[in-house]
């Protein structure tokens, strides 16, 4: 591996973190009004109980969140505040503090999303290689393909409120929202850890009906394509048996191209189903996002989008080193 491939790729890493911080800075600073007026506003709206004259409460917070300062001086301390990992506090929910919202709500989506994504993968990877498999029955595969193009257009919203409808509100056969059931408290014991999966079950299995026929049909276009190489010619006139062709041969080297996808989707967890996370209420990163949309707690919505542009900047950077690994037919930046 060359230095100078690892410190472009390195390089490329600290200018988008660059540019996402700085980004994440002044977009809730350049909007119209400031963070700390709009939230009391609300507040006082929705008929909470405000302590005093609201000029000098709003005064109050713009100092203890540093508003009243220059915007490079807080720029600056912005900056020196992700160095100690301080996302800030939660104006909605003062005292609170962003990460410790955050920290509580990424288990969550990554047992949940993970989970899912991953098992998707899984099980559309190897569907699309049989589908492509000449020993597969052909009649199987019309059947099939067909019923995986309806699926993969169907958004992972539509597919949460379609199993929502039919198996919460019609059948009810599972809870409609939420992480956990009131009255059972999350913990490391069998009555909690079925109650949880029971809640879990359809937020991701909407994600995995909606990704699995993707995984397939782009699997079973790198294995056709694989198919007419002459390494598999070779290994048919070697001798070798078909199973041992289909998996060393075949899905050995269509699998590549499904790698990048799914290092692409592991980066884009956090944020690949916020929709669902919201319809079906399930307290993760995704909901905790929406919440602070909708209750205009800014520093919270700027601390989790910094957190979904990193892992996926991240996950991009750490996939172009491991990738000439799978592929020696990738070089790590050497002129060929």
């Amino acid at each position: 591996m060359r230095w100078s491939y690892i410190a472009s790729r390195l390089g490329t890493l600290v200018l988008v973190v660059v540019v996402a911080v700085t980004v994440n800075f002044l977009v809730p600073r350049l909007a119209p009004g400031d963070p700390v007026t709009q939230r009391l506003e609300a507040m006082a709206s929705q008929g909470t109980a405000i302590g005093g004259d609201f000029t000098e409460l709003v005064e109050a917070y713009k100092q203890k969140f540093g508003y009243d300062k220059p915007i490079w001086q807080q720029y600056l301390s912005y900056w020196g505040d992700l160095f100690r990992g301080d996302l800030g506090y939660s104006i909605a929910k003062y005292p609170a503090r962003t990460w410790d919202l955050v920290r509580r709500a990424i288990p969550w989506t990554l047992g949940m999303l993970g989970a899912a994504t991953v098992l998707a993968f899984a099980v559309g990877t190897l569907a699309g290689a049989l589908l492509a498999w000449p020993a597969t029955p052909a009649a199987a595969a019309r059947a099939i393909i067909p019923l995986f193009i309806v699926f993969s257009s169907i958004p992972y919203y539509l597919m949460g409120l379609l199993l929502l409808f039919l198996f919460a509100l019609t059948w009810e056969i599972f809870p409609t929202g939420g992480g956990h059931s009131i009255f059972v408290e999350p913990a490391f014991n069998l009555t909690s850890i079925m109650d949880i999966l029971r809640h879990a079950t359809l937020p991701a299995l909407s994600i995995v009906l909606a990704s699995v026929a993707f995984w397939a049909l782009g699997m079973r276009g790198m294995m056709v394509t694989t198919l007419g190489e002459d390494y598999m010619t070779l290994a048919e006139a070697k001798g070798l048996s078909k199973w041992r062709i289909f998996f060393r041969y075949g899905m050995r080297n269509a699998f590549l191209p499904q790698a990048t996808h799914l290092a692409m989707a592991l980066g884009h967890v956090i944020s690949g189903a916020v929709l669902v996370e919201v319809i079906f209420r399930y307290p993760g990163v995704g909901f905790t996002l929406y919440e602070s949309i909708i209750g205009k707690d800014y520093f919270v919505t700027q601390g989790i989008l910094l957190l979904l542009i990193l892992s996926i900047a991240i996950t991009l950077v750490i996939m172009d080193f491991v990738y000439p690994l799978l592929d020696p037919r990738v070089s790590y930046g050497r002129p060929r």
